[in-house]
């Protein structure tokens, strides 16, 4: 075997004196480096395709966040983060406080205050039928409110319209959109009505949705004067809802405690409802981190089977290996070929899972009504980590290779 070796040598120019070198160019390495893809090609897809699941897992993730995070800004942008609401705190003994029922008119004498408004709880159970139990329990508030509650929060109208100056004083009610669903009234076409604490109500609206508001989702809103005629009394604000000059947010939160309650300012709470959307961006951001390592696991997993294959087929490729050796291949030109190799099969696998990635992320942005945002640098931070782990997955079986003895590697197995 050694002669055969000598004389193949000779052939092609070792044997003759004077210095020879053995060449390979790019083209030639990158062709060498498909030969294992082109002959296995089973083998070569589902190996890439478990480093397409670890990449498109991670970029699945990165859309699936990103989107939700643009929808999120596009709603705040949309709401609007000038919206401030103030609730009675507990006092330092931890009794229940009220506000001041003079509390919003005090408020709408704050300059940059743009429009603000005010609801009370009221006991009483909001129900379909007269002939239901009154101790049924449906979850459905009942909040009296002043008519510009609606135009302070911005609210939209599902059917119908939202109190008025003379509403405000009639046995009508206005419906928050989950208070509505619950009491399966879904349009106004059959003139609807609601049973009160023993009266009749006609439903006259109903809201669409209010994400900083979800507490006006629940409830059955009547007028605050119907409330106070039949009461006899003015009952005290539960909560007001003051919307601002967007600029003047911070001024204008920082004097609404002692506006609305002078002589006890403490015990007043005064809160942004836009902070609990930023405050699900970060409990989003979180969980982003958590998934993207479970991405990377499997990407590591994927890798681990690159290294695998390319061991496995070291041992199938002696004899070829041991050929080229003879003819003049040095161990570098092995160790390329077989890391190109790697290296081409990680970067298939790369390209599937972006691709796989950026349809799961659209199909699922679209399904949940969201903006699709897939961002550029997660694409191009999955092909390269695909690049990365090929390269690295390689280099062992790479290096085995380059170190086979040619007459070894041309010997027949025993």
């Amino acid at each position: 075997m050694n002669r055969l070796l000598l004389a193949i040598r000779r052939v092609i120019g070792r044997g003759r004196p004077g210095p020879w070198t053995s060449r390979l160019r790019p083209a030639d390495v990158l062709g060498t480096g498909t030969v294992g893809l082109r002959t296995r090609r089973a083998r070569a897809a589902f190996t890439a395709l478990g480093i397409a699941i670890g990449i498109a897992s991670m970029v699945a993730v990165m859309g699936i966040s990103s989107s939700s995070k643009a929808d999120l800004l596009a709603e705040l942008d949309r709401l609007g983060t000038n919206l401030l609401q103030v609730r009675s705190d507990a006092n330092a003994f931890g009794e229940t406080t009220t506000l001041p029922p003079d509390a919003p008119t005090m408020i709408r004498r704050i300059g940059p205050v743009d429009a603000a408004t005010s609801t009370t709880e009221i006991r009483g159970d909001v129900q379909r039928s007269d002939k239901t139990p009154s101790s049924t329990q449906n979850g459905i508030q009942l909040l009296a409110s002043e008519a510009n509650l609606a135009s302070t929060l911005e609210a939209e109208m599902s059917a119908g319209r939202s109190h008025d100056d003379a509403s405000v004083t009639l046995p009508t009610v206005v419906l928050g959109s989950i208070a509505a669903e619950r009491l399966g009234i879904a349009d106004l076409d059959d003139g609807p009505r609601v049973w009160i604490d023993g009266r009749w109500y006609d439903v006259i609206g109903i809201l669409k949705p209010l994400p900083l508001n979800p507490e006006i989702d629940r409830a059955a809103l009547v007028g605050y004067d119907h409330v106070r005629n039949t009461l006899g009394e003015k009952a005290p604000p539960s909560s007001i809802y003051v919307r601002t000059q967007p600029e003047q947010v911070e001024t204008v939160r920082n004097v609404l405690a002692r506006t609305a309650s002078p002589g006890s300012p403490d015990e007043v709470a005064v809160s942004r409802p836009s902070d609990a959307l930023a405050a699900r961006a970060e409990v989003d951001k979180n969980l982003q981190t958590l998934l993207l390592g479970l991405g990377g696991v499997a990407l590591l997993v994927g890798g681990v089977g690159i290294a695998n294959v390319m061991v496995i087929s070291v041992l199938e490729r002696r004899g070829e290996i041991g050929v080229r050796r003879a003819l003049g291949a040095t161990r570098r030109h092995i160790r390329n070929q077989f890391v190109v190799e790697s290296t081409l099969l990680s970067l298939i696998g790369g390209v599937l899972g972006v691709a796989i990635g950026f349809a799961v992320t659209t199909v699922y942005a679209n399904r949940q009504g969201w903006l699709v945002d897939v961002p550029l640098e997660g694409l191009a931070l999955g092909v390269l980590a695909a690049l990365a782990i090929g390269a690295l997955a390689g280099l062992y079986p790479a290096v085995r290779a380059a170190r086979l003895d040619p007459a070894e590697a041309v010997r027949p197995a025993a």
